[in-house]
């Protein structure tokens, strides 16, 4: 937001009158405090509204930045001392935003943080949250950050995409959006899997306004991301500690309240510790239909990962797989590449082995189409009385003879971090 010319004086003489006296900086004020100003008595409605707008993102908003939160094509807004970094879908750019110096900075990181009941200084030199909008904070400052402040803030949407949207976008083929509809249809659970701001937080929010108005949707979040349109949601957000280091709540905690409150829909924003081993527990006591994010790069790491923070809830191993076998049918892999974020995969969690491992088998992968596991997703929409996509009945192209079983198919390699699909074992 702009300042007309001669606006940055006034700007400057409005700020200093609210910080010398005790008065709410509400939206209001801001502007009466502008008109009582003898310059802007030249100017039009439209010019004062321009400045006291701009006083009031310096006063109580995100200042320089808030142009930048306010563009709904921006995911991101990151600040590297004084440089500032914003990514529209396609990547980072830096951007040519005046923010002041390092001393300005730091201040609008502390007065941020300060706003949304966070300490950040000297004592406490990074701090994560929340501002009201919905937009995430992070900020480090000296001398841990070595150039910094540095500041990370991740923007809010307030409106959800639909599945229509993410067809239009080319985020899913059209042809893939009735698997997508079909999976949540038959209460199948599922982890929407991917690298970080590959957009596995809007797909889930997307899959969860499907979920039919009769149903309770329970979500557990670190930090409340998820705004499905849906009749009945209710969130649980995570607690961080205060100062004294005491009162924080985790997932795991809110994951087994979760329980008490009649979810026909449990969902966990983003799988990242022991709350795995919760969320598996609940999902083989009767709560189908659940679904979660997890940080993956490839569908092939899943089973590794799920391991790890199976082991940090002291699940064993063998344990762990049989918990996943029997809890999570469906992979949804997104990615984000040059042209924007992109649903990759859809995969299976079926057990292999005498061990009964579990093996990620995909059902249909961009620009393969039905993969070995498409007739398995299949029969298990059938024995859930949901029709079968006309993706899914596709033969599998990727057999010699174009009949292949999806228990000897291709998989995605257990090892490697890639991906393997098109030829025969």
């Amino acid at each position: 937001m702009t300042a007309p010319p001669g606006g940055e004086e006034l700007s400057s003489r409005v700020r200093q009158r609210f910080a010398a006296a005790d008065t709410p900086v509400t939206p209001a004020a801001v502007v009466s405090a502008v008109r009582a100003e003898p310059a802007a008595a030249v100017l039009g409605d439209t010019a004062v509204l321009r400045i006291a707008g701009r006083v009031h993102d310096d006063l109580v908003g995100a200042g320089p930045l808030a142009p930048l939160l306010s563009d709904p094509e921006v995911t991101d807004v990151l600040v590297n001392g004084n440089r500032v970094w914003v990514d529209r879908g396609q990547g980072l750019r830096q951007v040519a935003i005046p923010v002041g110096t390092i001393d300005d900075v730091r201040r609008l990181a502390q007065r941020l943080a300060a706003g949304a009941g966070r300490r950040l200084d000297d004592g406490s030199p990074y701090a994560d949250a929340r501002l009201p909008d919905g937009t995430r904070l992070h900020a480090v400052l000296p001398p841990v950050a070595t150039d910094g402040p540095y500041l990370s803030l991740r923007t809010f949407r307030q409106r959800p995409f639909t599945l229509d949207d993410l067809v239009r976008q080319g985020t899913v083929p059209r042809p893939v959006a009735p698997v997508l509809a079909a999976v949540v249809a038959a209460r199948l659970a599922y982890l929407v899997v991917g690298g970080t701001g590959s957009g596995k937080t809007t797909l889930l929010n997307t899959l969860l306004g499907l979920v039919p108005g009769t149903e309770r949707i329970v979500l557990v979040e670190d930090a409340a991301e998820l705004r499905p349109v849906h009749p009945h949601v209710v969130g649980l957000q995570a607690r961080t500690s205060n100062v004294e280091g005491s009162g924080a709540v985790g997932l795991s905690d809110l994951v087994r309240q979760a329980l008490r409150m009649r979810p026909d829909r449990l969902v966990v924003g983003e799988c990242r510790g022991r709350e795995v081993v919760d969320l598996l527990a609940a999902l083989n006591t009767g709560h189908d239909g659940g679904a979660g994010t997890l940080h993956a790069n490839a569908p092939s790491d899943v089973p590794a990962r799920l391991e790890a923070l199976g082991m940090l809830g002291g699940l064993p191993r063998a344990a762990l797989h049989a918990q996943v076998v029997a809890a999570l049918q469906v992979l949804l892999q997104v990615r984000r590449g040059a042209r924007g974020r992109v649903l990759e995969s859809v995969c299976l969690l079926l057990p292999e082995g005498p061990d009964r491992l579990v093996t990620v088998v995909p059902a249909w992968v961009r620009g393969h189409g039905s993969g070995p596991a498409a007739a398995t997703l299949g029969m298990l929409l059938r024995e859930r009385d949901v029709p079968v996509p006309p993706v899914l009945c596709e033969v599998w192209p990727g057999h010699p003879d174009r009949n292949a079983s999806p228990e000897r198919g291709d998989r995605f390699e257990a090892t490697g971090g890639g991906s393997r699909h098109g030829g025969s074992e």
